[in-house]
């Protein structure tokens, strides 16, 4: 079945959130079928939310450059079935036939004492930092099962976090409410005008400096990339990405390694920030401004910047969680949504996608083209909490269309690129030109303009 042409109150409510003008929002449709709705919170609401606000921003920026306002941005359609497909890329990628490894063996859910604990320990410095916390005899899901069963989960959780770790007791109780969007500070400087721009590139010219790593930041940065934005990810040496999760994510974008405890590498770092349109950053709290490039030190030395920032726990999280690392598999495990999914005999469960983490992503790339398009210089804060409290909390169930007659296919696409060839889904808003690059391969340097 379809259901037609449908307004979203979710996209209102993401749009306003943003800031935008609020009759934009009447001007979105919704058609088609996913299959998003399984489960008993509003994800399928989340993602065709999220994606349109996203559109809208698109539209926006593109009136904008052509000289117009609020009143030219033109009309917006948003197929379920393309969002449906974007917002699970990570499993219908395939490289050279192969199915990644989304999940590691010693991630996932444990039973303990009193409830359940929540590990992640897909990189291998976490899955050494999870064996030395529970003094594991092997990294296999045998020990961490044994080890667990006689704690509590916070025990398991804090011992986990005390070695670098990665580990989230699950929640009974939605966690505290977090908004959608944090806008932090204006610099009253304006960016570089961006003049006109090609059609279906609004952000054609853009150079955005993209510190981000696994999902949500990735989703954000490879969508503007798609929209025209010249993007360049900076990695340290030290810190490998996962090739499947760069596979998927590293459409649009360029990549490149830089050590910013070296002063050559900081140098270069810098020079790139000097030409830069926009900063997304995706690392703790904290983790940036050891090394003067937290966003007020951006800010007061480049003011004409969009500075989006993103992080896991929420800006206005409590401590010990501030500062916490943190994906969302752990944020739906300690926002009590595993919880809330779970199965009757009380084991937790999983939303149908990781969509707090793609949620998100769509939603910082409406942040930053919405800054671009009223003159830049602003910073912006998102967090998978902040969306965690809007699914829970926010959003309603709508007439999103039944998964009846929902097909992948149609949004799945075969594309060459530094891993070989990659079936992988498509976005939602066109095609990328090429596939990625490696990881780290490219040269730390903007492409002319």
């Amino acid at each position: 079945m379809t259901i037609g042409e449908e307004r979203s109150s979710g996209t209102a409510q993401a749009w306003e959130a943003l800031g935008g003008a609020p009759e934009l929002a009447l001007r979105v449709r919704h058609h088609g079928v996913g299959d998003l709705g399984r489960g008993p919170l509003p994800v399928a609401e989340l993602a065709r939310a999220t994606v349109a606000a996203c559109g809208l921003a698109a539209g926006e920026l593109a009136a904008v450059r052509a000289g117009g306002g609020v009143d030219d941005v033109a009309p917006l359609v948003v197929d379920e079935g393309a969002v449906a497909t974007a917002f699970v890329s990570e499993r219908h990628l395939r490289v050279e036939g192969r199915a990644p490894v989304t999940f590691a063996p010693l991630s996932g859910f444990w039973r303990t004492a009193d409830g359940w604990v929540r590990t992640h320990a897909n990189y291998p410095h976490h899955e050494a930092a999870l064996v030395r916390a529970l003094r594991l005899p092997s990294a296999t899901p045998e020990a961490v099962r044994a080890a667990v069963g006689g704690r509590t989960a916070v025990e398991v959780q804090e011992l986990a976090y005390g070695e670098g770790g990665l580990a989230v007791a699950v929640a009974r109780e939605y966690g505290d409410p977090q908004p959608l969007l944090e806008p932090v500070r204006e610099s009253g400087a304006r960016g570089r005008p961006l003049g006109a721009a090609p059609a279906g590139r609004p952000a054609a010219g853009v150079r955005v400096l993209d510190l981000t790593r696994v999902i949500a930041g990735p989703v954000a940065t490879r969508t503007l990339g798609l929209l025209g934005a010249d993007v360049l990810r900076i990695d340290p040496p030290g810190l490998p990405e996962s090739d499947d999760a760069y596979a998927d994510t590293g459409f649009g974008k360029r990549s490149a390694l830089l050590d910013l405890a070296q002063a050559e590498d900081r140098a270069v770092f810098e020079g790139l920030l000097a030409e830069a349109d926009v900063v997304v950053t995706g690392y703790r709290p904290g983790a940036l401004e050891r090394y003067g490039f937290g966003s007020r030190e951006l800010l007061e030395r480049w003011p004409g910047l969009v500075v989006a920032e993103l992080c896991a726990w929420g800006w206005r999280a409590r401590d010990p969680w501030a500062g916490r690392r943190g994906f969302d598999s752990l944020v739906q495990a300690g926002y009590g949504i595993s919880a809330a999914c779970g199965a009757p005999g009380g084991e937790p469960g999983v939303l149908p996608a990781q969509a707090l983490d793609h949620g998100t992503g769509y939603l910082v790339a409406a942040g930053v083209l919405r800054a671009l398009a009223e003159g830049g210089g602003r910073g912006l804060r998102f967090s998978l909490a902040g969306t965690a409290s809007w699914l829970v909390r926010g959003l309603v169930r709508e007439p999103v269309g039944a998964a009846v007659g929902y097909s992948a296919e149609p949004w799945l696409r075969v594309t060459p690129s530094g891993y070989g060839v990659l079936r992988h889904a498509a976005s939602p808003f066109g095609e990328w030109a090429v596939g990625p690059s490696r990881w780290g391969a490219d040269r730390a340097g903007w492409l002319p303009r």
